[in-house]
């Protein structure tokens, strides 16, 4: 059986819906905090259990019976949790439940050396992995696309994004990364340790996000460079907490030192397909055709 954890969140939901068409679903569980979020995926077929990362006991029960747990990453660290206790907590809970592997949501910037705060956690993780006496597969997936269009929210409104400096970066749509965990999942053994990057075929920083935008919206939308310091204390005043501003210019210092541009063909070879595209993610978040 394979368990996927997260499964009312945005990835693991898509990663069900994709392993659904590839795998019979009662050969599928769902670890998730608050089971009436799953129903649908119990109508289904799949099997639907409680399961809480702060809450190990109830972890080893949704993992009753797993053969591969599929770990989608914790976000803990943006309300000041800590994501790698929970980690821990389910690499253990899966080792008690008698699951063989653990595939789990990594980075393809998973580095102890970032300066991406949540890569340091992706890293420490697959050191918890491979320390785990488990088999284990870590999806060392490209930025989300997503990422992207939630930080050029207000620049859409406004018609300027305004950022500290920058560097390309392989954004990369949930649906695809999710469609290549299932595809991993329904052929086990495919990969061990860290995949390749998952990545689109193409890196661009924020300018050319904005060109891209620009030609989409059919108006400008202008890139306009600040320092990092003045960044913080925008968002400081906006009331981001300090840890959340970490995270986001660690973000801008990450692609600027180029840890987030690498681009590989694997993701194209597992999909069949060509990976989505920013200008295709773009319009289908503005409702215009390309």
């Amino acid at each position: 059986m394979i368990v996927v954890t997260g499964a009312t969140g945005q990835l693991g939901r898509l990663i069900v819906e994709k392993l659904v068409a590839r795998v019979p679903a009662d050969r599928i569980a769902v670890s998730v905090r608050d089971e009436q979020k799953a129903q649908d995926l119990a109508a289904r077929g799949v099997r639907v259990r409680r399961g809480d990362f702060t809450d190990p006991k109830s972890l080893e029960q949704a993992f009753e019976g797993a053969s591969q747990v599929l770990l989608v990453s914790s976000n803990a660290s943006a309300y000041g949790g800590d994501p790698l206790a929970q980690h821990r907590a389910a690499i253990d809970a899966a080792r008690s439940a008698g699951a063989r592997r653990i595939v789990y949501t990594s980075h393809m910037a998973a580095s102890r050396s970032s300066a991406f705060p949540p890569m340091l956690d992706h890293a420490a993780t697959e050191q918890m992995l491979g320390e785990s006496g488990l088999a284990w597969t870590a999806l060392r997936n490209g930025f989300y696309a997503a990422s992207a269009m939630f930080l050029l929210g207000k620049g859409l409104q406004t018609g300027v994004f305004e950022a500290p400096p920058d560097g390309k970066v392989s954004w990369t749509p949930h649906a695809d990364l999710a469609e290549a965990a299932a595809v991993i999942l329904a052929n086990e053994g495919q990969y061990e340790g860290p995949t390749p990057p998952l990545t689109a075929a193409q890196a661009l920083d924020f300018e050319a996000l904005c060109d891209l935008a620009s030609s989409v919206l059919g108006r400008p939308l202008r890139r306009s460079t600040v320092s990092e310091d003045e960044m913080r204390t925008k968002l400081a005043a906006s009331g981001m907490p300090a840890h959340v501003i970490a995270i986001s210019l660690g973000l801008y210092r990450a692609s600027h030192d180029g840890e987030l541009a690498a681009t590989d063909p694997t993701l194209e070879k597992l999909l069949g397909r060509a990976p989505t595209g920013m200008r295709e993610v773009i319009a289908g978040q503005l409702g215009r055709t390309t």
